[in-house]
Order: structure tokens, then sequence, then C-alpha cells
């Protein structure tokens, strides 16, 4: 079994974050965000006019993956729309070499569930985390 810290050096670390949203007809939808893990959470923009920004402002279940196969990070629950604490911009900032616009279009993600193994040695590190 995987520890949760092991997870979150992933998600802290990693520049793309595969966003799963559902249309209104039903149809998954899937694209590459850039976000900030912090404080337990997965910060992330796009344009509220997009497809994805219109999915998730009409049903805010979403699924979040990282680009990896080998070391996998899926992250499941229901997304809110806040401002960007300071920490996030700056982190955004540094990650990405650009300062980031705090009016609209930021998502927050505190994951309901996490599930999360290494490819090499599953089942035996397929690990399930469920968050209060």
């Amino acid at each position: 079994m995987l520890d949760w810290s092991w997870a979150e050096e992933r998600l802290a670390s990693s520049r793309n974050y595969w966003i799963v949203t559902t249309g209104g007809d039903g149809a998954p939808a899937a694209a590459p965000v850039w976000g900030v893990w912090s404080h337990g959470a997965l910060y992330f923009g796009t344009n509220p006019q997009s497809l994805k920004g219109r999915n998730l402002t009409r049903d805010p279940r979403v699924v979040v993956h990282l680009e990896s196969g080998d070391e996998v990070v899926i992250l499941r629950g229901d997304i809110a729309r806040e401002d960007l604490p300071e920490s996030v911009v700056d982190a955004y900032e540094a990650k990405y070499a650009h300062r980031p616009p705090v009016t609209e279009g930021w998502f927050v993600l505190r994951p309901r569930r996490a599930v999360a193994w290494v490819e090499l040695d599953y089942p035996r590190t397929a690990t399930r985390f469920d968050f209060a």
C-alpha cells in the first residue's frame, strides 16, 4: 500500500492535470489543465465559457488524473469556485513562469476519494484514500 505523501508528491510536481467532466448529454470530456496542488486541494483554471468550464459549472463532479500511467494518482470529487490564495498564485507563477489572472475561471478540488498505484507493482501498491 502507498502512503498519501507519495501521492501528494506526484500531485505537487505534476505539470499537467487531466480533467474529466461530463457534458449535458452525459458524454465524457477530458482535457489537460495547469494547476497547483496546495493544502490538500488542486487549484486550476479554465475559461468559464470553454467546454470544461461550462461542464463544471453545470455539474461539479470531476475526475482528475496525472499524465503518468506508471505512477498513477486519480482524484474524484466536486469542484468549487474560489478566489486564489496568494500562496497559490505565487506557486503557480513559480511553476509555470506565468502569473495567473485571479479574477475568474478558477476552480478548486478537495478530493473525496483518491486512488493510486505503481504499475510495476500492481496490485500490491493499489491504494484507495477516502477523505471526509
